[in-house]
């Protein structure tokens, strides 16, 4: 099996949205570009959502026009509709996500339906982007655990996680939204998931509130997952998540993949070039 990682940078999107202060478009545009320069072979560059819900996120097109794309890149957004989808098409995205959950409560705290009509609302954006010719990457949040529920039976992944993939998802990210997920629970989610599907239609996504992100992600790769979630400097977080710490650090997550023998092709000086644009910025994210 190989021992080359993917890192999907988040950053930009999934670390970026959950700040307080509004990052200016040219900033944005500067930290991915900077990204692009890296090794990196996917960035979730932004999202389009509602900017009454998501004000970070309302420059969404301005900084996919801005930003100098790598040809070896592929710029991912998020789309959890079709007026999303058509303004990721209109940007010329590379990709595009949908996101579910395994919680019924969280599903209705962050998408305002249940699972099933969260399944329903993403089978129009899906159809769009296979028309278009355009991939499409699925999110899980609450694998393990969920802020309102507490813990979350294996079984419930496995159902949302064959919903995406009737969709026609080419990857499926496993959140740990709330970073409360541990080696043990980590294990559980993925021997229930692997015994349908195989490890390589799965990422996994661990925030780091308890601290368990990387033990998570070597938990993982035993189980055959080659690709994880990151952030830069360690951003993100979750509005319907009371308490949860960002997701896992890039330059850490690097490190240690690197101290273990495994390659991501990432450059370190240029990772921390991008770090230091999140300083510039005044973020308080993890290094």
């Amino acid at each position: 099996m190989t021992n080359q990682i993917t890192i999907y940078e988040v950053g930009p999107r999934d670390g970026l949205q959950n700040e307080g202060s509004i990052i200016p478009t040219a900033g944005k545009i500067a930290l991915i570009d900077t990204l692009s320069k890296t090794g990196l072979r996917k960035i979730e560059a932004t999202s389009f959502v509602s900017p009454k819900w998501v004000p970070q996120m309302a420059d969404a097109a301005n900084v996919m026009a801005g930003i100098t794309r790598n040809p070896s890149v592929d710029y991912a957004v998020l789309t959890p509709n079709m007026r999303g989808l058509e303004g990721a098409l209109n940007a010329n995205a590379d990709e595009v996500a949908i996101f579910g959950s395994a919680s019924e409560s969280f599903s209705q705290k962050n998408l305002n339906c249940s699972i099933a009509e969260s399944i329903e609302r993403f089978t129009p954006v899906a159809k769009g982007a296979h028309e278009a010719n355009v991939k499409l990457r699925g999110y899980v949040s609450c694998i393990t655990d969920c802020p309102y529920e507490g813990a979350i039976n294996p079984a419930a992944v496995l159902d949302v996680v064959t919903k995406l993939a009737d969709q026609g998802c080419y990857e499926i990210s496993l959140g740990d939204t709330i970073g409360r997920a541990t080696p043990d629970t980590i294990k559980r989610v993925l021997e229930t998931l692997l015994a349908k599907f195989p490890a390589t239609l799965f990422a996994g996504h661990f925030h780091d509130t308890s601290g368990n992100a990387i033990q998570n992600v070597a938990t993982a790769l035993p189980f055959g997952l080659r690709t994880f979630d990151s952030a830069i400097g360690g951003l993100g977080g979750c509005p319907y998540a009371p308490g949860a710490r960002g997701n896992v650090s890039t330059i850490p997550l690097v490190e240690y993949l690197h101290e273990n023998g495994w390659k991501t092709g990432l450059d370190m000086g240029v990772l921390t070039q991008a770090q230091n644009i999140l300083n510039g910025f005044g973020l308080k994210g993890s290094s």
